[in-house]
């Protein structure tokens, strides 16, 4: 049986020397860096204790995961580079090597969700954290010779998808920590955190493959420059991370979140903005070096630089702002507005292309990017809501409603998550297509677009009920 000493103001992460659990705020810590009693709503705890200890595990978790996207899309920007460096792959081939980690990334996320349950956030942090050393060392070693056959590459690119799963497990910790009034913006810190890996990996990759490179580019150096962060990460996981007891969710209700109609509802317009957003992400560094080979590479001292990662860039820092404005007038409405103007982006991209611009392909894909973005926080912060209806929550928009809503709501984030995720592969893939079938994208492109405008008729149907129940979705 477990003892707990007298409730005090010490620090955070005290133990006694005993290995007694030690209490704060109501809260008790327990050895492994468990802690029970975890109450995100309780005002009183949050204010003590509750509050300090979730940002530090959400700054650790943003670190974890931002290096998870970083390895997620190292090959979206290493395919680029392998023509000069002796490689020889045909337009499908090249395809799948940037589509195959969304496609992994994606199924990944469903075993990634009910990791956190089974073994903790921070310990399976720790885990997945680690795991991402074997995509980064192998993409290293396959590039490192232009004869690695090309199913060898296939599955190195196709471990990267490690670095996908652990959005998944990293958001179903997340909003454990957090009460229903600021799931959005911690949410959206989170999720943005992790995709800004996307754009960071994008600027930083082609610098260092061609710094001092001269006539050889050094493409080894696309994954092994990540090694050392990644081992902080996974160290800072160990030290500074907590698991909560009270995300335990059990079978029961993991099912019952597979069982709601929310859930695929949810899924489906997350494929829409998520699944946009890491699938251009993927594979907007190839669009440009096709359409526009001339702005494809700006030397920049001894290296060259790629705009590509402008438009991750872009589409992480609309997440958190989309949460937060979803927060304050529902996630529905937001999400409206963003598949709206991702409609107009996608469709002036397609007028664009004709005029050989790359300045207005540029400006209107960044436009497509930032609504993405933005919609990919409103969306996720629809779930929590949608769940807490479902559970009777008086006023489900600032309400989590009962444990069991919490969890499931929990193991609906993870599993939307991945679903969505697919789009990463079906983007990339449906562009794919358009090129070998028509020699460019401009159709691939007119399929989302109307895509686009189906989802938008969708979510104002999800904002109709909400508003004749008298609920802000």
């Amino acid at each position: 049986m477990t003892s707990t000493a007298t409730i005090r103001t010490a620090p955070i992460d005290d133990r006694t020397e005993s290995g007694t659990p030690a209490a704060t705020g109501g809260l008790v810590f327990h050895p492994g860096r468990w802690i029970s009693g975890w109450d995100a709503e309780d005002r009183q705890q949050w204010h003590v204790a509750g509050a300090a200890i979730a940002r530090r595990n959400l700054r650790w978790s943003i670190f974890a995961e931002f290096l998870g996207f970083v390895v997620w899309q190292l090959w979206s920007i290493v395919v680029v580079a392998l023509p000069a460096a002796g490689f020889h792959f045909t337009v499908t081939q090249t395809f799948w090597l940037i589509s195959i980690p969304s496609l992994v990334g994606a199924t990944l996320r469903f075993p990634y969700t009910f990791m956190v349950p089974r073994f903790g956030g921070r310990n399976w942090t720790i885990v997945s954290a680690a795991l991402l050393l074997i995509p980064a060392i192998g993409l290293a070693i396959c590039v490192a010779d232009p004869r690695t056959p090309f199913p060898v590459m296939l599955i190195m690119a196709a471990l990267a998808g490690l670095g996908g799963g652990n959005f998944a497990s990293s958001m179903a910790n997340i909003t454990s920590f957090y009460p229903q009034r600021q799931k959005g913006w911690a949410l959206g810190l989170n999720a943005a955190g992790g995709n800004l890996g996307a754009a960071i990996a994008q600027f930083v990759v082609p610098i260092v493959i061609t710094l001092g490179a001269g006539a050889t580019l050094q493409l080894p150096l696309a994954g092994l420059i990540w090694v050392p962060f990644i081992l902080v990460a996974a160290v800072g996981a160990w030290f500074r991370m907590d698991n909560l007891t009270s995300a335990r969710a059990d079978v029961k209700a993991s099912l019952a979140a597979l069982r709601a109609p929310a859930l695929w509802l949810m899924a489906l317009l997350y494929i829409g903005t998520f699944g946009s957003f890491i699938g251009f992400s993927a594979v907007f560094p190839k669009l440009i070096a096709d359409q526009f080979p001339a702005y494809s590479a700006f030397p920049l001292g001894g290296a060259t630089l790629s705009l590509a990662f402008v438009g991750a860039l872009v589409g992480s820092l609309a997440r958190p702002f989309g949460g937060r404005l979803a927060d304050r007038f529902g996630g529905s409405t937001i999400t409206i507005a963003a598949f709206a103007v991702m409609a107009i982006g996608a469709l002036a991209v397609v007028l664009t292309l004709s005029l050989h611009s790359f300045w207005l392909f540029l400006g209107f894909f960044l436009l497509l990017f930032v609504a993405s973005g933005a919609g990919n926080g409103a969306t996720y912060r629809m779930i929590p809501t949608l769940f807490a209806l479902r559970a009777g929550a008086a006023d489900a928009h600032a309400s989590s409603g009962d444990a069991g809503a919490q969890r499931a709501a929990a193991a609906a984030l993870g599993i939307v998550s991945a679903l969505g995720a697919y789009g990463g592969f079906v983007v990339p893939q449906a562009l794919g297509l358009s090129k070998a079938a028509t020699g460019g994208y401009a159709t691939g492109l007119g399929w989302f677009v109307a895509a686009y405008v189906v989802l938008l008729g969708v979510t104002v149907a999800v904002l109709i009920r909400g508003r004749r129940r008298g609920v802000r979705i």
